[in-house]
């Protein structure tokens, strides 16, 4: 069996250590764990291809700006024959403390936006998820602001836990055991 395991993010080096990117980090991370083909560009994606435990995994970078990455996240996973329920969306959360690692199987986009646009375009609320805790704005700064500003010097120890909790959590889901 073959899973698809995207990572949401904004594409540009100028966004690959914000908030917002740290689904790629985890994606990172698993390319490394998993030995991963390099990245290569297909359509709108980086894919990147590896095994685990007998385990086909694609992991995929869509390269359209957070928002938009429903319709890329769609032909990816149609074109690599997954579909939705072998499907595995990892992204950050908001409304989660700095550090803390969540699963669902299922549900609705919880606000979130470039989950909004992946539900919209597979037309289901049964994927998948990881989220990341990326926490709140400090001092009313806006939400826009704070998903597109790198972690602070003190919270990159908590990121990078978060980001290898959230890696260990994918796999599990790629193995059939849900980790809660």
């Amino acid at each position: 069996m073959a899973h698809a395991v995207v990572g949401l993010g904004n594409p540009g080096s100028e966004y690959r250590d914000t908030r917002h990117n740290v689904g790629q980090r985890v994606l990172d991370l698993l390319a490394q764990t998993i030995h991963a083909s390099p990245w290569a560009r297909e359509g709108q994606a980086l894919v990147a291809r590896g095994r685990w435990r007998q385990q086909t995994i694609h992991l995929v970078k869509p390269q359209t700006f957070m928002n938009l990455s429903g319709p890329v996240v769609a032909a990816t996973v149609r074109r690599l024959h997954d579909g939705p329920e072998d499907t595995i969306l990892v992204y950050d959360d908001i409304d989660l403390a700095l550090g803390r690692v969540r699963l669902r199987l299922r549900g609705s986009s919880g606000g979130h936006n470039g989950m909004e646009s992946v539900i919209a375009a597979l037309g289901t609320e049964e994927i998948k998820r990881v989220k990341v805790g990326i926490g709140r704005p400090a001092h009313k700064r806006q939400v826009p602001d704070h998903v597109l500003t790198p972690f602070e010097e003190d919270e990159r120890e908590i990121v990078e836990q978060a980001v290898a909790l959230a890696a260990q959590r994918v796999l599990g889901l790629v193995m059939g055991h849900p980790a809660r």
